[in-house]
């Protein structure tokens, strides 16, 4: 018995011409998908309903119908034939303009549903609490600082800056520098005098500590023996027998017994 060939697929043509016509109910176009047909003029396809196959649309000036196609084993060599969808008919209720303006307008309503890429949150500190603030001791001298400094970049402090009338306006952040400037400047001698009292009584504090700190050896050597002593009577235990009216300390766990009725 001669071997048996494999089977392979016909070529079909682009467009099949026949005169079949599938006894289903229509297509209807305006119920499928806008991405699910293609009315471009000379490559109208559409998505069988049946097999969901992108196949052609034959008879477009007379009676429209899908042509006879293959589903899922289009191109293997034994293809399987969707007989359910083959030639049957389309209504096409929806013009060429229609269909690609709602295409248009459909793109980017399908970009816009795509996942966007997800970025990390960027790690933010914490603000420290108002206690873990350190104030700068502030000066006379690091206020005008900054008096000259603002001196130098504001307009108004340099009179370029004038009003309706013509005149110069006036800078309020550079007066209140400039006061705050008189300010300190005024104390700053008793503000001097404060901070040496308190370095020189934090000197004489450490000279009183220093001095005192061999007398206080001194002292804690001298009651040492007697500190022995009382630990030493503190661990004797009292000669006799223990009080007989002082309760037993019991060394077992005592647990509830039966309750008698």
């Amino acid at each position: 018995m001669p071997p048996t060939a494999t089977p392979t697929a016909r070529k079909r043509c682009r467009k099949t011409r026949t005169k079949k016509v599938n006894p289903r109910p229509p297509i209807i176009a305006s119920k499928l998908a806008i991405t699910e047909i293609d009315l471009c003029p000379g490559r109208e396809h559409m998505v069988c309903p049946d097999c969901r196959t992108w196949c052609p649309i034959t008879g477009m000036n007379g009676i429209p119908k899908l042509v006879p196609h293959h589903t899922d084993r289009a191109g293997t060599p034994n293809p399987r034939r969707c007989t359910a969808g083959s030639d049957r008919r389309v209504t096409i209720d929806v013009t060429v303009g229609f269909w690609c303006t709602t295409l248009t307008e459909a793109a980017p309503t399908i970009a816009a549903r795509r996942a966007t890429k997800v970025l990390p949150k960027p790690k933010t500190v914490s603000a420290p609490a108002a206690t873990q603030f350190t104030p700068a001791p502030l000066s006379a001298e690091t206020v005008r600082r900054t008096f000259r400094q603002h001196q130098q970049q504001c307009r108004a402090c340099k009179g370029e800056v004038t009003g309706r009338n013509g005149q110069p306006l006036p800078c309020h952040d550079g007066e209140r520098l400039a006061v705050t400037f008189l300010r300190l400047l005024r104390q700053e001698p008793r503000r001097r005098a404060v901070r040496d009292f308190f370095a020189q009584e934090r000197r004489r504090f450490d000279r009183q500590y220093e001095a005192a700190a061999p007398s206080r050896a001194a002292q804690w050597t001298a009651v040492l023996p007697q500190i022995a002593d009382a630990d030493t009577r503190r661990a004797q235990l009292p000669a006799g027998e223990a009080p007989r009216e002082a309760p037993t300390v019991p060394r077992t766990t005592l647990r509830p017994g039966p309750t008698l009725n």
